[in-house]
């Protein structure tokens, strides 16, 4: 017959009142945990030591889930990029808009995950679809198979330099131990004086707009140029010896 003050000793522990009251831990609790905490503490403050207590479990309970930590950041950026909306419909320059703003909303929504999110390599299957997805509609503009790849990676170039600098960049960065005041700019740096104003958070949609005008109109420009595989076949031969 078990003894019933150990039967209440293993009910009354962690791991007991986890089994009988707490709700199943899953990959999808342990991600919505890891997300929270994320937002709140930022990568760097995420552990698996706070996840569990948040939790209510074990550290090593998260394991079962994710074999590492570095499993489980890649559930979390498979997770950011697999909420950027696809357009469905529309022109292909129109959906390649509506993609970058929809990317550049993630980046939004997740602030303090996002730096992550930038630096990490899309190397999973959610990643590798991404891309094929965004290749896809580049190649709609550009069917040059080398210019399409180049004008994907301007894009990205362009995307995620817009989305740090707003997200964790120059405005959400440190000052100087001494900032210069207004007086001295406008002593001293008269353009940067008048350009301050459009520098503002309140402008940033129209900048980003401005910036995807000119990036839209250098790939319909480049794309009506012959590539460089054509140029070689139009390009006459020398004498041969």
């Amino acid at each position: 017959m078990r003894d019933s003050a150990t039967t209440e000793v293993r009910q009354n522990s962690p791991k007991g009142r986890g089994r009988r009251r707490g709700p199943k831990l899953t990959k999808a609790r342990i991600l919505a945990a890891a997300l929270a905490l994320t937002a709140r503490d930022g990568i760097a403050g995420l552990t698996t030591r706070k996840l569990g207590r948040a939790l209510g479990v074990e550290a090593m309970s998260i394991y079962h889930h994710f074999p590492s930590k570095r499993h489980l950041m890649d559930a979390l950026v498979d997770h950011a990029i697999g909420s950027v909306a696809f357009a469905a419909s529309g022109s292909p320059k129109a959906r390649l808009r509506a993609l970058c703003h929809a990317y550049r909303a993630m980046a939004h929504r997740y602030p303090k995950l996002y730096p992550l999110v930038a630096l990490h390599r899309f190397n999973t299957p959610t990643g590798v679809r991404f891309i094929e997805r965004v290749l896809t509609l580049i190649q709609a503009m550009e069917p040059d198979p080398e210019r399409a790849a180049r004008q994907f990676r301007a894009v990205g170039y362009y995307l995620i330099g817009a989305t740090l600098d707003e997200t964790a960049g120059y405005a959400r960065g440190p000052s100087a131990a001494i900032p210069v005041d207004d007086a001295y700019i406008a002593q001293h740096c008269p353009r940067l004086a008048a350009a301050a104003p459009y520098f503002k958070e309140t402008e940033w949609n129209a900048t980003f707009a401005t910036g995807l005008d000119a990036l839209f109109a250098g790939i319909e420009a480049n794309a009506t140029r012959p590539s460089r595989a054509r140029r070689a076949v139009r390009q006459p031969r020398g004498p041969t010896s």
